[in-house]
């Protein structure tokens, strides 16, 4: 039976006894940063992979600084934690690792300063977030991407993600099965909550991080394989909404939907309405990746088996 447990106030502990008060200060603010860490199941090998943990936390660090948060645990030791939780979950699925460092005051007042930090890290089970096999029809939003100098998208601040829930919301009810937001200079963003690459003439395309974008983990392992692995190379500038329905293809990248291909934008099919052939090649290249089975990557993927029970 899985047992998931939690790190929460510098103690391994049973999920359900991680719990805050209802004036902590994170909770009625949002004022907490985050990341998502997947831990894939190979089932033939019996193992988790968990994929660029370290590039997550080292993230984390910089997502700290930005909101004035203490982060008091070194990236090293949070990797251990990881892979702890994980070897105890008792799971035989893919999970998602949710490292969380919030301001733990209880203590109402909107600021940032002379407030205590905390840290919880949990786990969960965590299927498939997009259809893969068939490919994402999104929607754009009306919904605008937060600016820079409104909420820095760079850092994964929990308050911002209000922004991404109106407009996953807004696509779903519209019967899509994802939103594209547009910045407030109407050039393409991000989803919800994954980057966005399209790919015209053998290129790929994606926006840069001027473009209000959470510089993506996912997506940097994208570039690097379309790079060594296809010989394609990345360009980063504006997109234009209308070139998504010229695109030749276009998917989605993120630690939830993985590398998901995008068949359809504002009821206009790309391409001919099915995943292209390079983001074909490019999801089974990943895939292979993070389920630890590409020798030549094997650095990204941190193997652990679950603890047998004594």
């Amino acid at each position: 039976m899985p047992q998931p447990h939690a790190y929460f106030q510098g103690q391994v502990v049973p999920l359900e006894d991680a719990k805050i008060g209802v004036m902590t200060h994170a909770f009625n603010y949002g004022t907490a940063v985050f990341e998502g860490i997947r831990g894939n199941w190979n089932a033939d090998d019996q193992t988790f992979y968990l994929f660029r943990m370290r590039e997550h936390y080292e993230r984390l660090v910089r997502s700290c600084k930005i909101l004035q948060l203490d982060l008091h645990e070194t990236v090293d030791r949070l990797c251990d934690l990881t892979v702890e939780l994980t070897e105890i979950s008792g799971y035989e699925e893919d999970v998602y690792l949710r490292p969380l460092v919030y301001k733990s005051t209880e203590q109402l007042g909107v600021r940032l300063h002379n407030l205590e930090s905390d840290i919880v890290i949990f786990i969960a089970p965590f299927g498939p977030y997009l259809d893969i096999e068939k490919g994402a029809r999104c929607h754009t939003s009306s919904w605008r991407r937060v600016d820079d100098t409104g909420i820095p998208p760079r850092a994964k601040v929990t308050g911002i993600y209000v922004n991404s829930a109106l407009a996953k919301t807004e696509a779903n009810l519209n019967g899509f099965d994802e939103a594209i937001m547009l910045n407030n200079d109407g050039h393409v963003s991000e989803g919800s909550g994954e980057n966005i690459f399209i790919i015209r003439d053998n290129t790929l395309i994606t926006p840069s991080p001027a473009d209000n974008i959470l510089e993506g983990i996912t997506a940097s392992t994208v570039v690097e394989l379309a790079r060594r692995e296809l010989d394609i190379q990345t360009v980063e500038r504006p997109i234009d909404r209308t070139e998504l329905f010229v695109a030749d293809e276009v998917f989605m990248t993120g630690t939830a939907a993985h590398l998901t291909p995008v068949v359809e934008v504002d009821r206009r099919p790309v391409g001919d309405g099915t995943p292209g052939p390079v983001t074909q090649q490019l999801s089974k290249l990943f895939y292979d990746v993070i389920l630890g089975k590409n020798e030549r990557y094997k650095h990204w993927c941190t193997p652990v088996r679950l603890r047998v029970p004594q």
